[in-house]
């Protein structure tokens, strides 16, 4: 099972401290990630995403997986019509497993100009030891999970565009 946790901040620097607390705690074994981004929207409203060099851990398959998810929560409008059937395949079967509209538009709503949120997709996590490192930071938090078979199933949609 991999969680999915997009926690959105007032403003940048808190969420780049949030970021760098994220990581520790992988380091530490707090969490094992197979996804990680700081997105951020400048004054323009333009989003700005920051991902580490590598993710200790992370397959191939969960690669993908973690691709087509962020994918599908921030990239869908500015995609062609040429990826429109997986990307349809991909978003029924994302809403099937609590990743539908109305998730894709609170994390929508957490990215104003002048904020920034982190994507975090875990598939181990002591939650009450992540939670509290990153408690000092704030944030309003958003979280979902995914079941192994929802992954295989999403992993063999990926396989098979």
């Amino acid at each position: 099972m991999s969680e999915l946790i997009i926690i959105g901040y007032a403003d940048h620097d808190t969420a780049r401290a949030a970021y760098e607390e994220v990581q520790s705690a992988q380091r530490d074994f707090v969490v094992q990630l197979t996804g990680l981004a700081l997105v951020s929207v400048d004054d323009d409203g333009k989003q700005h995403v920051e991902t580490p060099a590598r993710i200790v851990g992370a397959s191939a398959a969960s690669g993908a997986l973690w691709g087509a998810i962020f994918g599908l929560l921030f990239l869908v409008p500015g995609v062609g019509l040429v990826l429109g059937g997986v990307l349809g395949a991909l978003t029924g079967r994302l809403g099937q497993s609590g990743i539908d509209s109305a998730f894709r538009e609170r994390v929508t709503g957490l990215l104003t100009p002048g904020r920034a949120a982190l994507v975090i997709m875990a598939s181990k996590l002591t939650e009450d030891k992540f939670f509290a490192a990153l408690a000092p930071h704030g944030g309003e938090v958003l979280q979902t999970s995914l079941s192994q078979a929802e992954e295989e199933e999403l992993a063999s949609e990926l396989g098979g565009s």
